[in-house]
This record gives C-alpha cells, sequence and structure tokens, in this order.
C-alpha cells in the first residue's frame, strides 16, 4: 500500500463529501484537481500517465452535448417552452404532470443539469403569475429531471461514463431502463400531489428573470443536430463520442451564434472535476490500494461487485460524495451483465433524497433562492426522499426481473 497515494485518495473523497476542504477556498473541482496535481508532483504518476489515466471519449461525448444543450440555451427554446407550458390553462395536477413529462422527456436527451438551469427562473415566474405556489412545481422540476435523465446514457454526467467505460448500447440500455424510469416519473407526481393535499395556490413575489428571445431557426437547427444525432446513438456503429463532437463541430459553424458565447456555457468545472478524479482513482488503482479497499470490504461481508451490494452502495455513496464521484469508484468492480443499469439507475435516483444528492437539485434550490423563492432542506425532504424510496424501490425490483430475463 502507498501511504501518500491512500492519503491523497482520502482526502480528496471527504472534500466530495464535506463540498471542500475546510479553511480552504476549495471546491469539490479544487479538490480533485489539487489532489491530481500533489499525486503527479509527487511522481506517483508521470504526466503522461495522468494524460492516459483520463476517458477521452468520456470527455468528448460530455463536452459534445454540452454544445449542443448550449445550442438550445442561446436560441431562447427553454424560456419559450417553459413559458408556453406555464401559461397552459389547465389545473394545477395536470400542469404538475405536464412539467413532470416534459422535463423527463429534455433531461433524457439534454441533460438534467442544463434544463433545470435554463427552465427553473422561467417556471418559477409563471407560477407566481398565475399565483401558484411555486415550490411543489420547482421541486417537481427537480425530481423528474433527475429520473427522467436516468432513462438514457446521455441523459448526465454519470450515466454518459458508464455507458462509456462499459461500452454499453444506447438501445439496449434505453429498453433496460425505460420502465423504472416512466414509473419513477409517475411516482414524483404522486408523492407532490399527496404532499400538496390541494394547497396548490399563494400569494407570492418573485424577482423578475433573464430569459433569452426566442430564435425560431437556431432552435430548428438544435433540434435537427439532436435528431440525427440520436439517430446516429441508436443506429449507426460511430463511437458516441465522434458522434457528439461532430455535432458540436457543426453548431460551430454559426454566421450568427458566436462561438465564445457557446463555449462559456460549458460546465468547465464538471470537465476538470472528471478528470481530477480520473488520476486520482488511477493512482489509487496501481497502486495496489483499490484492490486492498475491496479485499478489506468482502472481508466483512460487503462484495460491491454482487448486484445487490453494487445497487446499495451506489445509493449511500452517492448520497455522500454525490453521483460522479461514486460512478468513478465503483466501475472497476462493475462486472455483472447488468452493471450498468444497476449502477446509472441506483446512482442517478438517489439523487433525489437529499438538496446535495445531485447537482440538478442544487441548481433549482439556487436559482429559485436568486429570485426570492426560498426552498430549505425540510421542503426537499418532504418530496426528495418518499420519491427517491418510491424510484429505488420501483428500480430495483425491474432489475430483479431484468436479471431473471438474462438468467
Amino acid at each position: 500500500m502507498d501511504p501518500l497515494v491512500f492519503l491523497v485518495f482520502v482526502v480528496v473523497y471527504l472534500g466530495m463529501i464535506a463540498g471542500g476542504l475546510p479553511g480552504l477556498a476549495l471546491d469539490r473541482t479544487g479538490v480533485a484537481l489539487l489532489g491530481a496535481i500533489v499525486l503527479v508532483t509527487a511522481d506517483r504518476l508521470t504526466l503522461a500517465e495522468a494524460w492516459m489515466a483520463i476517458d477521452m471519449p468520456t470527455m468528448g461525448l460530455l463536452f459534445g452535448l454540452m454544445v449542443v444543450s448550449a445550442q438550445f440555451r442561446l436560441g431562447g427554446f427553454y424560456t419559450r417552452f417553459t413559458t408556453r407550458m406555464a401559461e397552459l390553462d389547465v389545473s394545477p395536477p395536470v400542469l404538475l404532470a405536464v412539467i413532470i413529462v416534459a422535463a423527463g422527456a429534455l433531461s433524457a436527451l439534454l441533460c438534467n443539469d442544463i434544463i433545470c438551469l435554463a427552465m427553473a427562473p422561467v417556471l418559477a415566474e409563471g407560477c407566481v403569475r398565475r399565483k401558484l405556489d411555486p415550490i411543489p412545481f420547482l421541486l417537481a422540476l427537480a425530481c423528474a429531471a433527475n429520473v427522467g435523465s436516468a432513462a438514457t446514457l446521455i441523459g448526465n454526467p454519470q450515466n454518459m461514463l458508464i455507458g462509456q467505460v462499459l461500452k454499453l448500447r444506447f438501445d439496449v440500455y434505453l429498453c433496460q431502463a425505460a420502465v423504472p424510469t416512466v414509473l419513477g416519473l409517475a411516482a414524483v407526481w404522486l408523492v407532490i400531489c399527496i404532499r400538496t393535499a390541494g394547497r396548490w395556490t399563494r400569494e407570492t413575489w418573485a424577482a423578475p428573470g433573464a430569459g433569452r428571445p426566442f430564435n425560431r431557426w437556431q432552435t430548428t437547427k438544435g433540434f435537427l443536430i439532436l435528431g440525427l444525432l440520436v439517430a446516429g446513438f441508436l443506429y449507426s456503429s460511430v463511437p458516441r463520442e465522434v458522434l457528439a463532437l461532430g455535432a458540436a463541430g457543426v453548431l460551430l459553424i454559426s454566421r450568427r451564434m458566436r462561438s465564445h458565447e457557446i463555449l462559456q456555457l460549458i460546465d468547465w468545472q464538471l470537465l476538470v472535476l472528471f478528470a481530477g478524479l480520473f488520476i486520482v482513482n488511477q493512482a489509487m488503482s496501481d497502486s495496489g490500494n483499490l484492490q486492498q479497499l475491496m479485499n478489506s470490504l468482502r472481508g466483512v461481508g460487503v462484495d460491491p461487485a454482487q448486484p445487490a451490494w453494487l445497487f446499495t452502495t451506489s445509493v449511500v455513496l452517492s448520497n455522500l460524495v454525490s453521483n460522479v464521484p461514486a460512478t468513478m469508484l465503483l466501475l472497476p468492480v462493475a462486472q455483472h451483465p447488468l452493471a450498468g443499469p444497476i449502477l446509472a439507475l441506483s446512482s442517478t435516483l438517489a439523487g433525489n433524497l437529499l438538496i446535495v444528492g445531485s447537482i440538478a437539485n442544487i441548481i433549482v434550490i439556487d436559482q429559485a433562492a436568486r429570485l426570492g423563492i426560498r426552498i430549505g432542506w425540510r421542503e426537499h425532504a418532504v418530496v426528495g426522499v418518499p420519491v427517491t424510496l418510491l424510484t429505488l424501490a420501483i428500480a430495483a425490483v425491474w432489475l430483479v426481473v431484468l436479471a431473471a430475463w438474462v438468467g
């Protein structure tokens, strides 16, 4: 065992739990980057080895899909779509169902974090204009975005990573995840309706948010590229990262949409977080520490390679260190034929339990706060906890059924 590598690994993952390091102005991304720098400067990995540790296909896929999502934001699609949805002349429960279906479907294709960032302020304003309490609808947005993103291998960063590392087929995973995703969205609607108990109206105020003007051509171009991209994922043998980068390249060739505006919307923090964790985990694996850690867990009866333990460990770790670091940590032992859907569903659905369990939750809470709408831990928990328990139970039962079919 290499004590320095183990110490860096522990400090980095404690930083993932705490959201930073006490006394230092470091967030999770800064902690992961610092850990990688320490390992390289301490000669535990050479620069070449550190570079090789970064899974470039995953990084390429992430970047390409971020550019596609940026196209829709700059084209004003999210603002126009959310505004029209909030203005529908329907009852509050029906409006809630529309929001859940829309957020779930969009998150499956355009990444849940982006959906929440773009839709939350517009949705909040729409609810205020209708004299509806915005909190149930904002919580529905966050929960549905998390659940909906579980449906595909491009719905969220951890699913992209799982799909790339485990070489999962886009269409096969879609079939495996469709049932728990659809039932999970129904569970979100049911829980919020029960918790709201008919108390839909509320006189409130929200600061006006800034929306982007709608551009029909840019939005149409975005949907055309997205449609071709998904068709490529389903029917082409070209690697997903190549297709995504190709789509990004096409969108960057524009006479109207400035490239610096698109690149400003790229989540560089997430890309650096991925790179740092790839390097830290590689050093942990190369040193033999990771294998010793897994052997120690097996010694006390916990074997993450087994489906039930993989599911359980993923749920626990996702709420301790967040779902991306948890997924990276568990991927080396994800060897079961259904390890991909087990890890993707459990890590994603677990994100609704606590505010910090998912970046999508944090984004919605933060966007609401900027408009003067406070959603605290308790307000989130009364919805997030039952939604998480229900959706995880649905997923667990479905995975047992899948395992019986595979067996």
